[in-house]
């Protein structure tokens, strides 16, 4: 999990392989979130809004504009997104800081009022889609970048069952991505000294 740095001869801590070590960012995300298991509902909408945002783009895309997108979207409150007006909507159209794509801005305030009915069917948007896992962070063992997969049989079903009930940009891609971003599953690689399965929740 560690190296020695020749030149310094101090631990320099492994991480995978597929993350720019020259974006401070992208590291802090990596380290603190990326893979920890995800209990909050407040938290699994905001990222079902950022990475449905990701669609077709790379998420450090979307890394980058999470504060903006926060502060424009209400702090990812799905109840008042519910209610956004056309003036809304051509405001966050006009917005810089955010993806100004208008088919998806109107699927975060679809997915919002999916997310809503979800809860009140199963208690929590938690409680729904860890069934998907089976309630247990699934953790795979990457040695190499070359046994990274795009999709699994568990971000399939997601899918399916997400676009059954009317969500939007929530393909079986972005549902792995989704998966590894709440921590369904731990997708670090052997090697990263975050791959320990034992991730603090959230």
């Amino acid at each position: 999990m560690t190296s020695i740095d020749p030149t310094s001869a101090t631990p320099v801590l492994c991480r995978c392989a597929w993350l720019d070590l020259s974006k401070p960012d992208y590291v802090a995300y990596h380290d603190e979130e990326w893979g920890v298991p995800v209990h909050d509902d407040r938290k699994l909408f905001e990222l079902l809004v950022l990475e449905s945002a990701q669609a077709g783009l790379s998420w450090y895309t979307i890394l980058r504009k999470r504060d903006t997108y926060r502060q424009a979207f209400d702090d990812f409150d799905p109840e008042k997104i519910v209610r956004y007006d056309d003036t809304k909507i051509q405001e966050l159209l006009g917005n810089p800081g955010i993806i100004r794509n208008r088919l998806k801005v109107l699927a975060t305030i679809s997915n919002a009022q999916h997310f809503l009915a979800v809860q009140a069917e199963f208690g929590s948007f938690d409680a729904y889609l860890w069934r998907f896992v089976g309630g247990n962070t699934i953790v795979n063992h990457r040695k190499t970048l070359a046994e990274y997969t795009a999709t699994t049989p568990e971000s399939d079903a997601m899918s399916k069952d997400l676009k059954k009930r009317g969500f939007k940009f929530m393909g079986s891609t972005v549902c792995y991505a989704y998966m590894q971003a709440t921590g369904m599953v731990n997708d670090h690689m052997l090697d990263c000294f975050r791959s320990s399965p034992t991730l603090i929740a959230t």
